[in-house]
Order: structure tokens, then sequence, then C-alpha cells
């Protein structure tokens, strides 16, 4: 089942997985709470966990804590973004376990900073998440790269490739912010009549995941010049371009 994104009592995006796991609660509680079991499945390899509120789980690369506890039922920590990873702060994630059926259903939530990401986020948790099933059904775990097909799907799903019209002085700033899965020098090998555009400013940086972040902003006179889903569809071509290549 595909993640949905809401907002956290925090304000923050926060992105909701929901799957079945044939295996009891203690099962899977093992699978997500002892380091070597973790490691298995989770992106960042797990050295220790300190099991309980307020204990330190110690990662290759970061450092989290505890914030809830409850076994086997609940199990949440927050984690300190690495360096490279400088537009997120303290991400939470939560793991709930309710029984069901043959197995249990575990309810997992990711709260995060940079909304722009959550596609990136969605679809490496969705390999992660098939990574867990594998894990406690003793079958080989692959960690595979998340497909392009699916990233995409999931910015149309939640509306990240929509752009936004800013009031600036005495006009209107045109604004996209788009995560894609390509690297800085494909995207800019493709940009082609984006790039000859002296309208349009265009800024590319590192970002989630393996592929670079697209800035588009564009000054108009009027919202009525703003013209937002004709960009829509010029980064969408973008896009196309780029995974083509």
């Amino acid at each position: 089942m595909d993640p949905t994104l809401g907002t956290h009592t925090d304000g923050r995006p926060a992105l909701r997985f929901e799957r079945h796991l044939k295996h009891p609660l203690e099962v899977v509680w093992r699978a997500i709470t002892e380091p070597e079991q973790l490691s298995a499945w989770y992106p960042f390899r797990a050295l220790t966990i300190d099991l309980r509120v307020g204990g330190h789980i110690r990662f290759e690369g970061m450092d989290a804590v505890v914030t809830q506890l409850d076994p086997p039922k609940v199990f949440a920590f927050s984690e300190h973004a690495p360096p490279e990873m400088h537009r997120e702060s303290d991400d939470l994630i939560h793991f709930e376990l309710t029984p069901d059926g043959d197995g249990c259903r575990l309810v997992f939530t990711h709260v995060f900073d940079d909304r722009p990401a959550a596609a990136s986020y969605g679809s490496g948790w969705a390999v992660c998440l098939t990574a867990l099933e594998a894990s406690v059904d003793g079958e080989e775990i692959r960690m595979e790269r998340p497909s392009d097909a699916h990233h995409e799907q999931l910015i149309h799903q939640f509306g990240l490739d929509k752009g936004r019209v800013e009031r600036v002085g005495e006009g209107y700033q045109v604004r996209f912010e788009r995560q894609l899965t390509r690297p800085i020098e494909d995207v800019r090998a493709a940009l082609g009549d984006l790039a000859a555009d002296p309208s349009v400013h265009i800024e590319l940086s590192p970002g989630t995941g393996h592929g670079a972040r697209l800035e588009l902003t564009r000054t108009v006179s009027s919202e009525a010049d703003a013209d937002l889903d004709s960009w829509r569809q010029r980064i969408n071509d973008l896009v196309r371009r780029v995974t083509a290549g």
C-alpha cells in the first residue's frame, strides 16, 4: 500500500505506511528493536540500542533518542539528521504494531521537515519496508534502488509538482521546488530551453537520495501571467528527458 502524506501535530509533514505482516507482534518487535535485525532492512546500520525512553541509539553516521516505548506495540525515536541532509533537523520515526488476523498490522510513520523530499522518502521507505517483510519471512533481503516511476507517482500523488505564486515588491514570483532522481550534472545537461529563458532563474543543489533539487523562479507582473500549469508541464518534460537518458 502506498503511503499517505499528512501533517503531524507539530505542523511538519508526516508519511504514513500500513503493512500487514504474517507474524506475531513479538517477531516483528525484534525486527525493529534489535540492532542486528534492524540493520538488515533499515537505511542506516544500527550499532547499539538502549531500549528505554530517553535511551540512545547509535547508527552509522548519526544518533537517535528513544521517545516512546510500549513493548511489543510502540517504538519511536527521534534521529538527528546527518550533515549531508541539511534541510532536516530531528526526524521522528514511529512504529505501531497491533494484532491483525494471522499476524499483525504495522503502522510506520516518518515525520520530517523537508516537504519537497516526501516522494524521495516515500519511495525509499517502500523499499525498506519490503525488505522488513522479507526479513521476518526469512527470505533473501534485497535493498534495491527506489524506482524512478514510483518516485514520480508519489510526486504527483502528493501534489509536489505544483508551483506557487508569491508577491515580491511590485510584481509576483512563480516558484517551483522539485526533488529529482538524477544527479546535478545529468539535470543540467537536460535543461534545454529552460536554461536559455532569460526570465527564469534555475538553481540546482544536492537533494535527498541520489538526486538533485531543482528550484525554478520566474518574476511576472501579475498573477494572471503566472501560468503555473504550463511551467509545471515544462518541468515534467524535463523530468522525462532526464530519466530517459
